[in-house]
């Protein structure tokens, strides 16, 4: 398949765990390319199984002992309000799958607050957004990411971006506060598109076959306030990695297995 940096491009694995492995395997390629020569690497994680097990096979994979933590910072894309320690935290679960057994300042690690901070739904969502512009560039008063991470949902919402609700369309803000989530927990704090699309690389990883029909829409250019996942894209490359189960109905001209 031969496709320009700007387009969409599949990459396909047998099963989650394969799948897993190969993205672990080309995220500590990317970082340790950016962060060489001594450069910043800022990295959006994402929760859900899969967000997980990317980052677990990162932790066992021997050239994690090769890269300078200290030069790569992590955010999330979005996060659930509930307390730190809570299980449907997205940090709790990066932190348990990788971050928790490297070594990265504590000050690298850019965690939502929760309400046990102290702090109301808005004053977090605004307490990031403040975070995000202390490592801002002269474009945007946000770090333009290495690599974000994004997960799918069934319903194609990235993030906590759901269809044909306000937040998909905000472009004048970096960060937003979620309530009534469609999803459970009900509060939230997400990135907006614009932060989101202004990765370098943007690597959506889902898998099962609850999610081709989403994948399908995203592939053929959908409308992205119904499906959000049609409107992520990065700069350099935007790159789905799923799984047979997922990639369903991918017409195989679309599937780059060189990435």
């Amino acid at each position: 398949m031969t496709t320009s940096s700007a387009e969409k491009r599949v990459v396909v694995e047998a099963t989650p765990a394969a799948l897993a492995t190969r993205v672990a395997d080309r995220f500590l390629t990317r970082v340790r390319a950016r962060t060489r020569n001594g450069r910043l690497a800022h990295i959006a994680l994402t929760g859900g199984s899969m967000g997980g097990a990317v980052l677990r096979a990162a932790s066992e994979h021997p050239r994690a002992a090769e890269i300078d933590w200290s030069l790569v910072h992590f955010w999330w894309g979005d996060e659930r309000f509930v307390p730190r320690d809570d299980v449907d935290r997205n940090s709790l679960q990066s932190r348990q799958a990788l971050l928790d057994h490297i070594a990265v300042p504590a000050e690298n690690v850019h965690e939502v607050a929760g309400p046990d901070s102290g702090l109301t739904l808005d004053e977090s969502a605004a307490a990031y957004a403040e975070e995000l512009a202390r490592f801002g560039t002269d474009e945007h008063p946000w770090p333009s990411f290495a690599v974000c991470f994004l997960g799918v949902g069934p319903d194609g919402h990235v993030a906590s971006l759901f269809p044909d609700r306000e937040e998909v369309t905000v472009t004048d803000a970096a960060v937003l506060a979620v309530r009534d989530s469609p999803k459970p927990p009900p509060e939230r704090v997400t990135l907006t598109r614009p932060v989101l699309n202004s990765s370098k690389r943007v690597w959506l990883v889902l898998t099962g076959a609850d999610k081709a029909s989403a994948l399908g829409l995203a592939l053929a250019g959908a409308s992205y306030t119904s499906v959000p996942a049609a409107g992520a894209k990065g700069r350099k490359r935007t790159v789905f990695f799923v799984d047979e189960a997922a990639a369903s109905e991918v017409s195989a001209d679309l599937i780059d297995q060189t990435y």
